[in-house]
């Protein structure tokens, strides 16, 4: 049997920085090119965008928390909430 591993494309490439370029929040400035370059500013720009969302989430969960805390449930309605935040 072979070791070897299958190569991607040059045209996957292409058609994988153009998915993901389109995930990205106001991509209407960016050009449909995909030089190595604007390749490596895309996966620069994405994961900054994936650590902003972690701290959006953070902050959100931050707030649920403190919001829940404040509030008076009965023990269906906090199964019923445990049930949501596990799901």
């Amino acid at each position: 049997m072979s070791s070897r591993r299958s190569r991607i494309s040059e045209e996957e490439i292409n058609v994988l920085i153009s998915n993901l370029q389109s995930l990205l929040p106001d991509n209407r400035h960016r050009r449909r090119g995909s030089s190595r370059a604007s390749a490596a500013s895309l996966l620069l720009e994405t994961c900054n965008y994936i650590k902003s969302l972690h701290q959006e989430v953070d902050e959100l969960s931050n707030q649920l928390s403190a919001l829940v805390a404040t509030m008076d449930f009965n023990s269906a309605q906090v199964e019923l909430l445990q049930s949501l935040f596990l799901s």
